[in-house]
């Protein structure tokens, strides 16, 4: 099974929706939102898409009682955990916070697969050793809202041979009606 990672959209409506269409297109089954989402009106646009998309807020955490209701409105697709969340999926254990430190420690607890974070806006994947002396992949999508100069970016993961690619999403996209 595949799944989409990204985090830090920032209200960038046509960058997130152009993310997440091309990882449907490419087989994705479900997304991870690492955070800082801002207005919860941002996540409408997945829901055509009718998979689940897994969020947790960061630190623009923007309405959360809106995010909460537009989640238990949304017939099962939207599921808003709060400031993180542990998930499985595909018999993988997932966790997702917002902050690296925060999930950098988690990393290193050995109850993960896979430990997604984003606030950064710097792609990165890594393996960092576990407490049991095993490999947690730690991941960072950068930010699909293509906050600054950075380019929009997300992750594509193959849960089955847990592998990650990293794409981008052209700004331009940004000018053009979707």
């Amino acid at each position: 099974m595949k799944i989409c990672i990204l985090s830090d959209s920032h209200d960038h409506i046509p960058l997130l929706n152009a993310a997440v269409a091309q990882a449907v297109k490419d087989g994705c089954e479900a997304v991870l939102h690492c955070g800082d989402v801002v207005a919860p009106s941002t996540l409408k646009c997945l829901l055509k898409y009718k998979i689940p998309v897994h969020i947790i807020h960061g630190n623009n955490a923007g309405d959360l009682y809106a995010t909460a209701k537009m989640a238990h409105q949304s017939n099962g697709y939207m599921h808003y955990y709060g400031m993180d969340a542990g998930i499985e999926i595909e018999g993988r254990k997932i966790f997702i916070v917002h902050y690296p430190h925060y999930a950098r420690a988690m990393a290193t607890s050995g109850d993960w697969d896979i430990v997604c974070c984003g606030h950064s806006h710097k792609v990165s994947l890594k393996k960092v050793l576990n407490v049991n002396q095993k490999k947690t992949w730690l991941i960072n999508p950068g930010t699909i809202g293509g906050v600054g100069q950075e380019k929009a970016t997300y992750i594509q993961a193959d849960l089955i041979k847990m592998t990650f690619d990293v794409y981008t999403v052209e700004k331009s996209i940004e000018h053009h009606h979707i």
